[in-house]
């Protein structure tokens, strides 16, 4: 789903869409069931809506749009907000904050669905004297109980994407990888320099809080450039992108370049805080792997192939060849334009291989960002 030229607006649209659609489904779900038990026939039509068609359709759409609203509050405020409460807290306050939302927009929205199925005027009597039954009848009970439930299964999933990774989530729910798939992709191994005698000067709390602020300085470029984080290990992160995103408008290149910039802007933090500036080298190749789910206890989407080995091998060669950034021949060809020069570096036998491997060093010709 690609909605939007910048790869951030399409990240950021992805995540919260599906909670529209959860709302959606949800509100068919409970209509259905609660249709089911009074036969299909408005009981008690002094504070329920009877369902029509017209009705029907202004109710989904306002249930997606809240949905939609949930998602961009929840996405681009409250999960940063309570970013570093326990789960359990986190479902706790936001539950709190999204049921008085809730009750507001219940509360706006019943009058406007009641002078539809009356043909009348939002002004007007009988309007307003639904409106008073309703808060008061255990339809509003039911409702709100409706929603709370909307709200929890919202939070679940915000939780369980943040910690599995969204993509991962989505491919998991749509059983992309459920057969095991070959495909082409670019993979980025990026290791921060002196992590060990960093580590041993902070100690080990210390440096807990220096990964995690430099992750999370890193996280905005890999998004911009269409990234996907594979993994953690340690101080190294392992960076994906599918063959075509990586390519396109060089991105995994770029995203280089972006992230060595974003640590430059909290460079002030980083020293007072922790008494060094972040940096690291990164070493990226391109290749074929086969994709899909592994484990018994614990699923993953795993990539497995050559292409993992020789990345991992060409990162650590970038400090015997006091390089930053290293990249494959096979990248390097497919990268090549007048906006990036590639000088040789030479060809070297990688650890466990016997073929050799011809190295290059990225160089920009003009400002990258």
């Amino acid at each position: 789903m690609k909605l939007f030229r910048n790869p951030k607006h399409n990240h950021y649209l992805k995540r919260i869409l599906p909670f529209g659609i959860i709302w959606l489904v949800l509100s068919w779900f409970i209509l259905l069931i609660e249709s089911m038990a009074t036969e299909y026939q408005n009981q008690r039509p002094e504070t329920d809506i009877t369902v029509t068609w017209d009705i029907f359709l202004f109710a989904s759409l306002a249930v997606f749009l809240v949905g939609i609203a949930v998602g961009a509050v929840e996405i681009l405020w409250l999960d940063k907000l309570f970013k570093h409460k326990a789960f359990w807290q986190k479902i706790l306050y936001k539950m709190g904050f999204y049921l008085l939302f809730m009750l507001v927009i219940n509360l706006v929205t019943f009058p406007v669905a009641a002078s539809i199925e009356l043909q009348s005027s939002i002004m007007d009597t009988e309007v307003w004297n639904k409106f008073s039954n309703y808060i008061i009848s255990p339809t509003f009970l039911s409702t709100m109980v409706s929603l709370s439930f909307s709200i929890f299964v919202s939070l679940l999933y915000s939780g369980i994407s943040e910690h599995l990774g969204h993509n991962v989530l989505l491919n998991f729910f749509s059983g992309k990888y459920h057969q095991p798939k070959e495909e082409s992709r670019v993979f980025m191994f990026l290791d921060m320099k002196s992590s060990t005698s960093l580590a041993e000067r902070l100690g080990h709390k210390k440096y807990f809080r220096f990964l995690s602020d430099y992750y999370n300085q890193l996280s905005n470029a890999i998004i911009q450039y269409s990234g996907e984080v594979y993994q953690y290990v340690g101080d190294e992160i392992v960076i994906t992108w599918k063959k075509d995103d990586g390519l396109q408008n060089h991105n995994c290149i770029r995203c280089v370049y972006a992230m060595k910039q974003s640590l430059q802007k909290r460079s002030t933090y980083f020293k007072e805080t922790y008494g060094v500036m972040p940096s690291f080298r990164a070493g990226l190749h391109l290749g074929r792997v086969t994709t899909g789910e592994v484990g018994a206890l614990k699923k993953e989407i795993f990539f497995t192939g050559d292409v993992l080995n020789v990345t991992a091998r060409i990162q650590k060669l970038c400090k015997p060849l006091n390089q930053d950034v290293v990249v494959s021949e096979q990248l390097a060809a497919q990268l090549m334009t007048t906006e990036f020069n590639f000088d040789s570096l030479g060809s070297f036998e990688l650890e466990g291989r016997k073929k050799s491997e011809s190295l290059f060093a990225p160089k920009p010709t003009s400002p990258v960002l």
